[in-house]
């Protein structure tokens, strides 16, 4: 850190640290959990899934996925192929084998 900007460090950690101790706590009492409160309830996912509508928001979805994963493959397709035409991997690696590279 350079030393130009070490003296303005340090009033500024200390501006933090007074603003943040000027902050009251909450009210922990407020709030209607306690220690004595039960814990959640686990579901098994079927139970949990029988209350919505997954199956139409999926089918909805699902459309819209498969018509993105085809296009991704289709992209995927085209990247699969050489990266240099011969004629500039042909240059390259006479360059590798004369040591210009």
């Amino acid at each position: 850190m350079p030393l130009s900007r070490r003296p303005r460090l340090l009033p500024c950690l200390l501006a933090l640290v007074l603003a943040a101790s000027c902050t009251p706590l909450p009210d922990f009492a407020a709030f209607p959990e306690g220690a004595d409160a039960p814990p959640p309830a686990l579901l098994p996912i079927d139970q949990l899934l029988a209350g919505t509508d997954a199956p139409a928001v999926a089918e909805a979805q699902g459309q819209g996925l498969s018509a993105r994963a085809a296009r991704l493959r289709a992209r995927a397709a085209l990247m699969r192929g050489p990266v240099h035409d011969p004629e500039t991997r042909a240059r390259l690696a006479a360059a590798v084998r004369a040591g210009r590279a």
